[in-house]
């Protein structure tokens, strides 16, 4: 049998809009290597003699919730007694042996559930079809005659009854149906269903083993140091410093610009490392600064080339002959993911075999990262995917981590060895933020009615970075979220008469990756805020500023209008407070926020309450989006009042969480969250309404001062009333 070496870049699917098409077969148990005395109904359900029914996700869990919505998505197809369902991972290695039967394993850009809802629900009712016909076939009745329900099947006639337990080896025999119908979103059961998660118990108990707790019998331990500089090597290090060190091991240097420590213990590795002489050689963006990208992106702002994502008429004209125009420069930090869980894997290598495991927002990319550090074929080598203490997009494009790991077991075969990356090296090499400017230029006609837009974007491309074969003719499609013309993706909730959305590259040397929200955030900034500054202006509503343009947007105004009835909109707020509107359409779904602040005389910032609206389509558990939307706004709002990332002498200067504060329970608003599902799309809910916090609150803080906050963080700037 011939085998196949597969590529990384073959597996890799994140949050860039990259959709891999494949086939999702149904097969038997008894086809399938996965056949034992615990029957396997297909890929996605296996049912215990006991009743139990686990169902296997691929999709990562990182806290959003996938997990448990993902399974009540399969149960409720499956017509399963929800009290008996638990989960499990397949491994993409599994995945590979049976020709994707799981599909994309990539969890990213809110994709979790709306990208394979269609098909784990064709798995739950197939499952469900064949056990009915299993207990037909005992019967000896028609399967026209049954019904399922809470995991019993019913003869209707006669009133008899079979648990699926009972029936579940017979049904793994049969073929699978060619095909099978959903049910109708109106006799869902469980979806829609505030139902309680699945992982809590675990997570509140201590028992849930996140990748820095695994253990394995003679494990080593790893801590690595990788040149401050990006682009920079290892010149030369010193192993006979630390060579009689406690528990040290091996010296590995990795790749051509890391050093790492192997020792008993992970504590022994670390220090070791620190006590290690290391000669860098910083390559040449050693003198960079944040004062240097930020003039190359000034420039960007009035460049003669720029790649246009979104036009319509003739922006450009429509300015020059406009009664009034006004403009604007704003710009966005880079900023780090900052994880609770440091990156780390935990590797076994042979020369026959490679394991791994890790935290992963992307098993196959996992896979393919690992059979690509290891020299091995994909089907030598496997993942195993463990339970993310955080990712927020850091975990999914890029495996740098595994890659690592990798190399460093291969220096001791044989012996399993667990890297976990310190947090000073997680905040310094990290994927970023990525840097941006924007200058926006409007053009009012007489009766201050918005005419013409042209919004200059300048910056940093993620694409470029991560997947620059994506980049067609200098265009990266991912700039332009929130801002595309209408569609079924991250479109602009206004309609311009005269509008020129584009982008100038520029690329500093910091490498930019997929950050929770991605370029949504900072672009809803920069156009929310100034149609705010428009409709100050004018001595208009914000509110009715925007309605104005927003009747060809009818999903985009339900939102907005949801969030602003609720907060009060055109009713007095108590005294001292000040609201601020925000609205956008990303990952599939259209939010909104209201924020209510307040400054006090010497300058302090309260943030009271948050209203945000939200229409993702369908609700699969409307607790867990709830519960979303409010994290949402914590990571945004750290993001808004603290999250900058600096450069000096090509570094990072932000290495631990005393220079990268992120919100405390003081600073945290209260949350009302609106969940209106219109149906008929599949919209996401973990990154959507992130894109919004900060833009209100900063709304907000106009109203309260009559201050404009153009760039971030807020922590730069005195809001003291003049």
């Amino acid at each position: 049998m011939s085998t196949a070496t597969l590529s990384r870049r073959s597996f890799i699917g994140a949050s860039t809009g990259l959709v891999v098409g494949f086939h999702i077969p149904f097969a038997s148990a008894a086809t399938t290597p996965a056949a034992s005395t615990t029957p396997e109904i297909n890929a996605w359900v296996v049912v215990k003699p006991d009743d139990t029914v686990v169902i296997r996700i691929a999709r990562s869990e990182m806290g959003q919730g996938t997990l448990t919505g993902l399974a009540q998505l399969v149960a409720e197809e499956l017509d399963a007694n929800w009290a008996k369902v638990t989960t499990e991972y397949p491994t993409p290695g599994q995945n590979l042996a049976r020709k994707r039967a799981w599909g994309n394993f990539s969890t990213g850009g809110s994709r979790g559930i709306r990208e394979s809802h269609d098909y784990v629900r064709k798995g739950g009712a197939t499952a469900r079809v064949m056990l009915v016909q299993a207990a037909a076939d005992r019967w000896k009745v028609p399967a026209s005659e049954c019904t399922a329900a809470n995991s019993v099947v019913t003869h209707t006639p006669s009133g008899r009854t079979l648990s699926y337990g009972k029936v579940a080896l017979a049904a793994a025999q049969l073929t699978p149906p060619a095909d099978v119908k959903l049910k109708d979103p109106k006799d869902w059961k469980l979806v829609g269903k505030p139902l309680a998660r699945l992982d809590t118990r675990d997570k509140t108990t201590g028992a849930q083993v996140y990748g820095s707790d695994l253990k394995l019998p003679g494990m080593l331990n790893a801590a690595i140091k990788d040149c401050p500089v990006f682009g920079g090597k290892v010149k030369s290090i010193d192993e006979a410093a630390i060579a009689k060190r406690p528990g040290v091991k091996k010296v590995v240097r990795v790749g051509d610009s890391a050093v790492a420590v192997v020792a008993d213990t992970w504590w022994h590795a670390k220090s070791a490392l620190d006590a290690l002489p290391i000669e860098w050689d910083e390559g040449p963006h050693a003198k960079v600064s944040s004062a240097d990208i930020a003039a190359s992106l000034k420039e960007g702002l009035d460049a003669p080339q720029a790649a246009v994502g979104n036009s319509n008429g003739d922006a450009k004209a429509a300015l020059a002959s406009s009664t009034r125009v006004i403009e604007a420069v704003y710009s966005y930090p880079f900023q780090n993911h900052a994880t609770m869980e440091t990156m780390n894997a935990t590797v076994k290598y042979t020369p026959e075999r490679c394991e791994v495991w890790t935290p992963t927002q992307n098993g196959e990319a996992a896979l393919a990262a690992a059979s690509e550090a290891s020299g091995l074929p994909a089907e030598k080598c496997e993942v195993y995917k463990l339970l993310l203490g955080g990712g927020f997009g850091r975990r999914g494009a890029v495996h740098d981590w595994v890659r690592q790991a990798v190399a460093i077991a291969k220096e001791l075969p044989g012996t399993p060895v667990k890297l976990i990356w310190s947090r000073e090296e997680d905040m310094t090499h990290g994927r970023y933020h990525p840097v941006t400017q924007c200058k926006l230029r409007a053009g009012l006609d007489a009766d201050g009615k918005l005419n013409a837009l042209h919004m200059r974007i300048s910056g940093q491309s993620i694409l470029a970075g991560v997947f620059p074969q994506m980049v067609r003719e200098g265009k990266d499609p991912v700039v332009f979220q929130g801002l595309n013309p209408p569609g079924p993706e991250a479109s602009i909730g206004y309609s311009v008469p005269h509008l020129l959305v584009d982008h100038a590259m520029r690329n500093p040397h910091v490498p930019p990756g997929f950050w929770r929200g991605v370029n949504l955030n900072q672009n809803t900034i920069y156009l929310e805020c100034f149609l705010d500054e428009l409709a100050h202006a004018t001595k208009t509503d914000p509110l009715a500023f925007r309605r104005a343009m927003m009747a060809n947007h009818p999903k985009h105004l339900a939102v907005l209008n949801a969030a602003a009835e609720k907060a009060g909109w055109g009713t007095p707020a108590p005294a001292g407070v000040y609201r601020g509107l925000a609205q956008t359409m990303g990952f599939g779904s259209y939010v909104a926020a209201c924020a209510e602040v307040s400054v006090s005389d010497d300058g302090k910032l309260k943030i009271h309450r948050i209203v945000a609206a939200t229409d993702p389509g369908h609700a699969v558990n409307p607790q867990q989006i709830a519960a979303q939307v409010e994290g949402s706004f914590v990571y945004g709002l750290s993001a808004a009042l603290f999250g900058e990332c600096t450069v000096k002498d090509g570094r990072i200067e932000q290495d631990n969480f005393s220079t990268y504060p992120v919100v405390q329970m003081e600073h945290m608003p209260q949350v009302e969250t609106i969940v209106m599902p219109s149906g008929g799309f599949w919209g996401g809910v973990g990154e959507p309404t992130i894109a919004v916090a900060a833009p209100a609150v900063l709304n907000a803080i106009f109203a309260a001062t009559g201050k404009r906050i153009r760039d971030l963080p807020l922590r730069h700037h005195s809001l003291k009333k003049a």
